[in-house]
């Protein structure tokens, strides 16, 4: 099984401070439709692993998200490609749950439904706590510099997990990833 774990606001779609809320103001990341697509067809099965505080926050609803999962299901089948599952953690900061990135639930629970294995599974984030939560699972971190992407590397490049993966976005990645020489990858000078 050939698995990638993507994070979605800031590496699929455009973040925003104030939560993206509604269908309308999810918006893909420009070449991410593609990225999907192309590593769906180069035989990578994709799940989508997210942290949805807002919904606890009473800020959207569990039917606002849905609706842009709909929507984002639709361009990446669209553009050719294909999730096979999103899970999400509905939970604010303080809840203490276990399925909330830095935490691994999310990423555990992936895994196991796909019965893949963690060294050899991808998760692509844009914050810390992405990373954080694929290197407690034992899976391999690849950082974008969309979303917050290049703040993080800024701010805690000295604290990324061994051996992460840094790219400008999505597209680049799926290039590395399928052997194309379109980008390389760059890891962190210290680490």
């Amino acid at each position: 099984m050939k698995l990638i774990i993507l994070d979605r606001d800031g590496v699929i779609n455009h973040d925003r401070d104030d939560f993206v809320k509604s269908a309308n103001e999810w918006q893909p990341i420009n070449g991410s439709m593609d990225a999907i697509a192309f590593l769906t067809q180069a035989g990578y099965t994709i799940a989508v692993a997210t942290n949805q505080s807002g919904i606890g926050r009473k800020l959207i609803t569990v039917q606002s998200l849905s609706e842009m999962h709909a929507k984002m299901h639709k361009l990446v089948h669209q553009a050719g490609g294909e999730i096979s599952g999103i899970w999400f953690c509905p939970h604010p900061p303080d809840h203490g749950c276990t399925c909330r990135k830095p935490k691994p639930g999310m990423v555990l629970d992936i895994l196991e439904r796909f019965q893949a294995n963690a060294a050899e599974t991808y998760l692509v984030g844009d914050s810390l706590r992405d990373l954080q939560a694929m290197a407690a699972a034992g899976g391999k971190s690849v950082l974008v510099k969309t979303g917050k992407g290049e703040k993080t590397l800024a701010e805690h490049a000295d604290r990324l997990p061994e051996n992460t993966l840094i790219f400008d976005d999505l597209w680049a990645f799926s290039q590395f990833l399928t052997a194309t020489p379109a980008a390389e990858a760059e890891t962190p000078a210290e680490n």
